[in-house]
């Protein structure tokens, strides 16, 4: 691939409802990966924020294109890795479960629970057996530079939630109230529809991976839910849109000085049970680009 020569790019960023773009993106280019896995949700666009080359995609294809279920999550990593991408952030528009976090608000979650039924969440398979440790799902030194950059912004009106569960549902349909008040019971904080298949991707792509998780409204279980319009949600995803391109600057600019080594970038040392001896030629020609640490 002709784009990977000698250039990796290290910073990828994953954009998801209200941020199809970034505006300070300089020498901008796209480039169409081609995968095992078929084709990702759209063009990677590639540039540089502050001198600092970076990979951006727009997860349900620019237009939003693509449900939470037809996002390939696959190709989607995998073309990441094969830029060269070792820290990926990942912008995703939420609902509240708790009063707390309030609409327009920040969370950086670090657990998560799974909901959904219809994903493929494993480069795994086909003759190849894998466990990644999953405990703990983000990486937690990538997630403090999130955090501590929200808080260097000082933005108006938002508050920064460290820490905290994002229940992954399947959608594209939203929750019951009885499902809204489960989720709460379990003390979660906020609800989306695409994290935990990216973050158990990036792990088994050694890609350290967390999430900034920004409200847009409270999920249905809130007594105020029925007054939202959809003129308020837009409103609040392009609120969320232009505080999470400062946010991501601010990392990006964090990260190109002080890269820090993440256990993701070994998850796989000892996660493949099968012996890679015995992996057919096809599968590991498919895999190559993760495993050829261990080959």
């Amino acid at each position: 691939m002709e784009y990977l020569a000698g250039h990796p790019i290290k910073i990828g960023i994953i954009g998801g409802s209200g941020l199809y773009q970034m505006e300070a993106l300089s020498d901008v280019k796209e480039i169409k990966v081609e995968t095992p896995f078929g084709d990702p949700s759209d063009a990677l666009i590639t540039g540089k924020l502050d001198g600092v080359p970076v990979a951006f995609l727009a997860r349900h294809g620019r237009g939003h294109t693509l449900t939470p279920s037809e996002v390939p999550f696959r190709a989607n990593i995998y073309a990441m890795k094969a830029l060269g991408v070792e820290y990926l952030i990942s912008a995703s528009a939420v609902g509240s479960l708790k009063a707390e976090a309030k609409p327009v608000d920040m969370v950086v979650p670090d657990q998560f629970i799974d909901r959904t039924k219809n994903r493929v969440s494993t480069f795994f398979g086909e003759g190849i057996v894998g466990h990644i440790s999953f405990g703990n799902p983000v990486c937690d030194l990538l997630a403090t530079l999130l955090a501590d950059a929200v808080e260097s912004q000082q933005f108006e009106g938002v508050t920064l939630h460290r820490g905290g569960t994002y229940v992954c549902m399947e959608g594209p349909a939203f929750s019951t109230k009885a499902e809204s008040n489960l989720y709460r019971s379990w003390d979660a904080t906020v609800i989306g529809m695409t994290n935990l298949p990216e973050a158990k991707l990036a792990r088994e792509a050694e890609i350290a991976y967390a999430t900034l998780a920004m409200v847009t409204d409270y999920d249905c279980w809130h007594s105020d839910h029925d007054n939202v319009t959809v003129e308020m949600v837009i409103g609040n995803l392009q609120k969320n849109a232009v505080n999470a391109q400062k946010v991501i600057q601010a990392v990006v600019r964090e990260l190109s000085e002080n890269p820090p080594e993440s256990e993701a970038h070994s998850a796989l040392k000892y996660a493949i049970i099968a012996p890679l001896d015995k992996v057919p030629p096809a599968t590991k020609q498919k895999l190559a680009l993760l495993l050829q640490k261990y080959i």
